[in-house]
C-alpha cells in the first residue's frame, strides 16, 4: 500500500469514536403530545447522543433536513478540538447541528426519531462503545418554545414507562457551537465500510428506515 494510502487509513482508524459493537432493539417511541408549530422557514436543533458520526447518519436521512453538522457543543470554549473534548474536562458533547424545514418535519418528530433510534437515554455518559461525558445524551434547545417541547416530551416518555429505566438526557443551555473537523463530516456517508459504522451506525440508519418510512427521504 502507498505511504499516503496506508496513511489516511490510519487516520481513520484511530479517529473512530470506540471500538463497534452490533446495536439492536430499536423500538419507536409515542408520538408527542405537545406540538408547538413554526412558521419560520428554516429552524435549527442540536442534538447530543453518543457518537456524532450515526447521529449525523440517522438525521441526514430525514426528509426536510437540509443539513446535518458533526460539532461540540455544552462546553463554555468556542475554540476546542476533537482530542480536547474526547480527552475530557472541557464540558462539551459530541453533537449535530440539524437544520430543517418545519413545515416538512417538526422540532417533535425529530426528538422522537432521536429517541427512537439514535441514542438510548437511559445510559449516563455513554453510548454504544462510548464512554465519557462527551457522549452524553443532551438536547440544546434554542428558544423557549424547543425548551417546553423538549420538556414536555421527557415527562411524555417517563410517565409512559417507555423505557425500564429512569431517563438521564439532560437538557442544556445553548451554548457556542463548534462545527468540528472536516474529517468527521459526513463520515459515515464517506465511509460506509468502515468497521464503526458498518457495526454499530449502519444499524441506526436502517432502524430510522423501517420505523419512519414517512419520515424517510
Amino acid at each position: 500500500m502507498p505511504r499516503a494510502a496506508l496513511a489516511v487509513a490510519v487516520l481513520l482508524l484511530l479517529a473512530g469514536c470506540g471500538e463497534a459493537v452490533a446495536s439492536g432493539g430499536d423500538e419507536k417511541v409515542p408520538a408527542a403530545w405537545l406540538v408547538i408549530p413554526h412558521e419560520a422557514a428554516r429552524e435549527t436543533a442540536y442534538f447530543a447522543g453518543g457518537c456524532f458520526w450515526g447521529v449525523e447518519a440517522v438525521f441526514e436521512q430525514v426528509a426536510g433536513v437540509a443539513a446535518a453538522v458533526s460539532g461540540y457543543a455544552g462546553g463554555r470554549s468556542d475554540r476546542v478540538t476533537y482530542k480536547e473534548v474526547t480527552a475530557g474536562g472541557t464540558g462539551h458533547a459530541e453533537t449535530v447541528r440539524v437544520v430543517f424545514d418545519p413545515a416538512v418535519v417538526s422540532y417533535t418528530d425529530l426528538l422522537r426519531v432521536y429517541f427512537s433510534v439514535i441514542a438510548d437515554p437511559t445510559l449516563r455518559n455513554r453510548q454504544g462503545p462510548d464512554f465519557g461525558a462527551h457522549y452524553r445524551t443532551a438536547l440544546f434547545p434554542v428558544d423557549a418554545r424547543q425548551a417546553r417541547q423538549a420538556r414536555a416530551y421527557l415527562a411524555q416518555l417517563e410517565r409512559a414507562g417507555v423505557y425500564d429505566r429512569p431517563i438521564v438526557t439532560t437538557l442544556e443551555r445553548a451554548r457556542p457551537f463548534v462545527v468540528a473537523e472536516p474529517y468527521h463530516q459526513d463520515f459515515a456517508r464517506r465511509h460506509p465500510r468502515h468497521p464503526y459504522i458498518v457495526r454499530h451506525d449502519a444499524p441506526k440508519v436502517a432502524a430510522f428506515k423501517r420505523l419512519f418510512p414517512e419520515l424517510a427521504r
